[in-house]
């Protein structure tokens, strides 16, 4: 029988993309049984085109099935993104695919928008994979208007625009992404437009303390208090400092030199192109473009998840797909491999502990550090003495991103 919480979720959703399909505009009238509408626009679409194809989301089985096929593209987008790289055992395809209940419970039975926001998510990165930037932020844009955790990854896609555009190239780039957000907005804005960016970008929304993943071991009223909040928004912020400064930052050159228009830079600063092979000068191990693309972004993104005010089950999906790259990313000893594949297994067990608890909750943060301690450590500065080859088909493939 299906469980009662699989249609208090989904039929929130319908409830909320109802009062828009009745001609409701006005952002701060369209509720569910569980609160207000506070996603941005891109969703009230997506759930709208669900609402009309299950008979106003009468049909959960249905649904079910829709997003089992989401599941199947989302797993391909994700294996071509990790093909490109070059980096994970073929092995590890096992756990990502097989061996996580949550995860699949999120997509098929939960029918919850972060799987839609992640799916575009990581079609964006396709597409910055192959050299398409305009159409990647395009998508990438369209992932933040479905749920607003996409934007963890807006720093580290910022670094790369700025390093393969500098400065003025990446501000045509900027503008696709704002552009598709006030188009998408529109109707709402032209009606009550406070009520739309209040409602559908809320930084400062409050958790509730039960449903928290990650900080069940803190009392209750350090979790809500802003102190808190507001370190852990330095915490973030100063970790992305860091690894733009010493780990993605790929030149001896001041960071600043990225604002230069890349033609201008000195040679030591190799073009950012994906079928040129990119030796780090900063890195103990040679990477090729994907795989440094890859890195950026999948940590910034972790960076985030580490230092989230909450985390709730459904945002599993944030990072899971991610966390294989993260981990063999860097330099892996035979020895090495059964410890990575260990941690997998105890972030697994701690989204699966159900209510979470302070052992739960204590191991997650535990296994976050060893893998930032892994990704800092396992990226330090060495000397590298090697020099980029050239390729002609790397020139004609740079005009694809203009």
């Amino acid at each position: 029988r299906r469980p009662a919480d699989t249609e208090i979720d989904w039929k929130a959703y319908m409830q909320e993309v109802e009062g828009f399909a009745n001609g409701t505009l006005d952002y701060t009238q369209l509720k569910g049984d569980t609160g207000p509408l506070v996603y941005p626009a891109g969703f009230v679409y997506i759930f709208l085109g669900l609402y009309h194809a299950t008979g106003r989301g009468s049909d959960i089985r249905l649904a079910q099935y829709l997003f089992a096929g989401l599941y199947l593209l989302n797993l391909l987008l994700v294996f071509r993104i990790y093909c490109r790289t070059n980096k994970v055992p073929p092995y590890v395809f096992f756990f990502m695919c097989c061996a996580s209940y949550r995860i699949h419970s999120i997509f098929v039975l939960r029918l919850f928008n972060d799987p839609v926001a992640m799916a575009i998510l990581f079609l964006a990165i396709n597409l910055f994979l192959e050299e398409r930037w305009s159409w990647g932020c395009l998508l990438f844009s369209l992932a933040v208007s479905v749920k607003m955790n996409i934007l963890l990854f807006a720093p580290g896609l910022l670094f790369l625009l700025l390093q393969r555009f500098g400065l003025l190239g990446c501000i045509p780039k900027l503008c696709i992404c704002a552009l598709l957000q006030v188009v998408l907005g529109l109707p709402f804005l032209l009606v009550n437009p406070v009520g739309y960016l209040t409602r559908s970008f809320d930084l400062g929304r409050q958790f509730q303390f039960k449903w928290t993943v990650n900080w069940r071991f803190l009392p209750e009223e350090v979790f809500q208090n802003r102190v808190f909040h507001a370190a852990l928004l330095l915490a973030h912020l100063a970790g992305l400092g860091l690894f733009a400064l010493h780990r993605w930052h790929s030149s001896k050159e001041n960071i600043l030199t990225l604002l230069k228009d890349p033609a201008k830079r000195k040679p030591t600063s190799p073009r950012l192109t994906v079928n040129n092979i990119l030796w780090q000068a900063s890195c103990v191990w040679p990477l090729n473009a994907s795989s440094w693309i890859v890195f950026i972004l999948f940590s910034s993104n972790f960076l985030g998840v580490c230092c989230s005010r909450s985390l709730h089950y459904q945002f599993y999906v944030w990072y899971f797909h991610t966390l294989p790259y993260l981990l063999w990313c860097t330099p892996t000893t035979k020895l090495a491999h059964m410890p990575k594949v260990l941690l997998l297994g105890v972030i697994e067990l701690c989204w699966n502990t159900y209510p979470s608890t302070v052992c739960s909750s204590l191991s997650l943060h535990i296994c976050h550090g060893l893998i930032l301690l892994q990704l800092w450590y396992g990226t330090a500065p060495t000397p590298v003495s090697h020099t980029p080859p050239s390729s002609r088909k790397s020139t004609a493939m740079s005009k694809k991103a203009q």
